[in-house]
């Protein structure tokens, strides 16, 4: 079974931290939870993709990250989460968005997104009050997008491709990601060697159905290679929604259930309902039973 995953090593003279992303079985998991349209997939999964390198660099298995892109485009705002041991979900708020390819046939994911508004990081290491960035979006392309994030609000130039490709049968057939990204003594000369290499990579997805991710890998000098597993996990459950309703209170939660005849929560990240009825919501502010 395919798993996505992230491998790190150093290049250039160890000056250059390089990463190189498979997250196909990411995106076809997105896919399947979300019933997303191609351009929707190809929007969502360039920010998952982009998210789950973003988790990489977290400090600790409980630390924790966020992204939303919120651009104005037909496929409204994006918003993925993900953790130190690169759990990942997310969603689009229009998975069903359709839209005209660009002129050069490729998905209109500009369009898609929209490049009027913004994208914000919230990281959280549990050591403090989280760190939240946000850079005015470039092209909704993403990719772009990221590399002025890293830029504006980090201050860590950083060299971003990404790449989402979708089959005639909506399911993706190759996605992933590179990233350069220069060393705080990194000189000049390899800034703007990082500048040109990336513009190799404008076709991402069929490089790595061609060479795999190790194989990018391995067209550079490198040292010691290390790898980890990305998934796609959302961690609410009945469970959790149960101690929401109790959290409301009996008298709200059954005003709610006399006003609407049940209760539903929707979560939007795995796109799960959890129904509630008259009779879970009396058994659920019963007194329960000492053993």
């Amino acid at each position: 079974m395919q798993k996505s995953k992230i491998l790190k090593t150093l290049v250039w003279g160890d000056q250059v931290s390089l990463a190189v992303l498979d997250t196909t079985a990411l995106v076809n998991e997105a896919i399947s939870r979300h019933a997303l349209s191609p351009v929707a997939a190809a929007a969502l999964g360039r920010t998952l993709t982009a998210t789950a390198y973003l988790c990489s660099w977290l400090k600790g298995a409980d630390s924790s990250l966020s992204v939303s892109i919120n651009g104005g485009g037909a496929g409204g705002k994006i918003c993925v989460s993900g953790d130190g041991n690169l759990n990942l979900r997310g969603f689009i708020e229009n998975a069903g968005v359709q839209l005209p390819p660009r002129k050069d046939g490729k998905l209109d994911v500009g369009a898609c997104v929209g490049n009027s508004g913004t994208i914000t990081v919230v990281r959280d290491d549990k050591n403090g009050l989280p760190f939240t960035g946000t850079s005015e979006l470039v092209s909704g392309e993403i990719a772009e997008d990221f590399s002025a994030y890293f830029l504006t609000s980090e201050q860590r130039p950083t060299a971003v491709a990404l790449g989402v490709k979708i089959g005639t049968n909506g399911k993706c057939i190759d996605a992933g990601g590179l990233f350069l990204q220069p060393l705080p003594y990194a000189d000049e000369e390899i800034l703007l060697r990082t500048e040109n290499e990336i513009k190799k990579y404008a076709a991402l997805s069929s490089m790595i159905a061609e060479k795999g991710a190790e194989g990018i890998i391995e067209s550079f000098e490198h040292t010691a290679l290390s790898e980890r597993e990305v998934s796609y996990r959302c961690f609410c459950s009945r469970k959790k929604t149960e101690n929401l309703l109790l959290s409301l209170g009996e008298g709200d939660a059954k005003s709610l259930l006399l006003e609407q005849g049940k209760i539903s929560v929707h979560c939007d990240y795995c796109n799960t309902d959890y129904v509630f009825d008259e009779r879970a919501v009396t058994a659920l502010f019963s007194p329960k039973e000492s053993k």
